[in-house]
């Protein structure tokens, strides 16, 4: 079985929105012998889907696409790949995990559309040394900042 598709090991971050990795994941682009991986990081930091509230009893923050959705999280901080190959990986990644085919369709438009703005974002907190890949785990609610 695949990292990917195994149980996503995470933790819950005292700021209510967003979420450690707490065990090794990855996906391999185009199959599993492909020998393009995409190795995330222990310690890395996601939101998950960043779906808006008001449409989340749609399409929550993490459902059946969750997995698909940390590794674009990682894609788009990474910025290994441009935006447009980033978007397209999380698309097939939705495919290998089984999301149907109108939901897939659906958050890929709109990462290709929206996503942008979390792309530049990204772009100007690393100019700023800013790095969401934590070296420990907050082992309490106050060491988290």
């Amino acid at each position: 079985m695949s990292r990917f598709t195994e149980i996503l090991v995470v933790s819950p971050l005292p700021d209510g929105r967003n979420w450690v990795i707490r065990k090794d994941f990855g996906y391999a682009v185009g199959s599993e012998d492909s020998g393009e991986v995409i190795d995330l990081p222990t310690g890395f930091v996601t939101d998950f889907a960043s779906v808006p509230r008001p449409l989340w009893w749609l399409y929550p923050k993490w459902g059946k696409y969750g997995n698909a959705a940390v590794i674009h999280d990682y894609l788009y901080w990474d910025q290994k790949y441009n935006k447009k190959k980033a978007d397209l990986i999380f698309l097939e990644a939705m495919k290998v995990l089984g999301v149907g085919k109108i939901t897939s369709f659906i958050l890929y438009k709109s990462v290709s559309w929206f996503g942008i703005f979390a792309w530049k974002s990204n772009k100007r907190q690393k100019k700023k040394n800013y790095n969401k890949i934590l070296k420990e785990f907050p082992q309490k609610v106050y060491d988290w900042k």
